[in-house]
């Protein structure tokens, strides 16, 4: 899935659980891998997409910074 912000999510089967870690692409070369939650429901949660926002916000912020 990706949506409109450049956020992805990986979709990982470990044993019965299934979880899902968003990510997205610094300059098309490096993953950075954000926030991860087991899925219980056919759609993904809000707040999951808007945390994986912030944390990509903040990342880019904090590079900006150095």
């Amino acid at each position: 899935m990706e949506n409109t912000s450049g956020i992805f999510e990986v979709r990982v089967e470990v044993g019965t659980g299934i979880y899902r870690v968003f990510s997205f692409f610094d300059q098309g070369k490096l993953i950075i891998l954000v926030n991860g939650f087991q899925k219980k429901t056919q759609t993904t949660p809000k707040g999951e997409i808007e945390q994986a926002e912030k944390l990509k916000k903040q990342y880019f912020d904090e590079k900006k910074g150095k």
